[in-house]
């Protein structure tokens, strides 16, 4: 995670693609949940362009 996000916040993932990174718009998958900057995610769900719904990867 570069941003963190939360319920009502749209944080930001950058996530490894053809050989670089990309950023991505990043939205919890329980919309109760916060993840703070740092945490590793893995992403649930993805909606074109540039959107995505993470959970926090299994043990971070």
């Amino acid at each position: 995670m570069t941003g963190r996000i939360g319920p009502g916040l749209v944080g930001e993932v950058m996530i490894a693609i053809r050989g670089g990174s990309e950023a991505f718009y990043a939205h919890p998958v329980d919309p109760r949940e916060e993840i703070p900057v740092g945490t590793i995610v893995v992403v649930v769900e993805y909606h074109p362009p540039r959107t995505v719904y993470v959970a926090h990867a299994l043990g971070s």
